[in-house]
């Protein structure tokens, strides 16, 4: 627990920094803002999924239990008639976003903490910055965004929005390693 007491400032200080330029890319640059379409049909869908009872949950359409249905013909039948997806739905009641925001902040000294342990084992105290700028940039890059590239195989997230949340790791990674670099204790 060495690592936390010696790098507690740059762990503080990266994810301080992350939550600003996050906060700056949501609410300045705004290019996530087309990731999500208008649902056709909005107001209806919204009267069916209230009768149907929908609730708060992750949804899969169409839905088998077993990997045996999946080949069924009338299984296949719905897969090619379409539509196919997942759905995610929320609590009812506008977003918490206080809660969320104090989530993220909380996520991003949860990188801090571990981009930090695994450089202090790997790296040592002192060393030279491009090779700690190098590690930390790799390992909280893997944190912030690793995750994106499996919503795209696995989620059907659409390609383009996987490539902006890569950009925003990038981005996110580079912040937390230029902290890092610039406050890693010397010998």
């Amino acid at each position: 627990m060495e690592f936390l007491t010696v790098l507690w400032l740059p762990i503080l200080l990266s994810a301080v920094l992350v939550f600003i330029v996050s906060s700056l890319i949501h609410m300045v640059f705004k290019y996530h803002n087309s990731e999500f379409k208008l649902l056709p049909g909005e107001d209806a869908i919204l009267a069916a999924m209230r009768e149907h009872g929908v609730t708060r949950g992750m949804y899969a359409f169409p839905r088998c239990e077993t990997m045996k249905q999946m080949g069924e013909p009338e299984v296949i039948a719905k897969y090619e008639q379409g539509p196919v997806g997942y759905l995610k739905v929320g609590p009812n009641g506008p977003p918490a976003m206080g809660k969320a925001l104090g989530l993220w902040f909380l996520m991003t000294l949860i990188v801090g903490v571990f981009t930090a342990y695994l450089a202090w084992f790997a790296l040592g105290s002192g060393g030279e910055y491009m090779d700690i700028f190098r590690f930390i940039s790799t390992a909280s890059f893997m944190a912030y965004g690793l995750g994106a590239l499996a919503d795209g195989i696995w989620m059907n997230s659409p390609w383009s929005s996987v490539f902006k949340h890569l950009l925003d790791a990038l981005i996110y990674g580079l912040c937390t390693a230029g902290v890092f670099a610039w406050l890693w204790p010397t010998l």
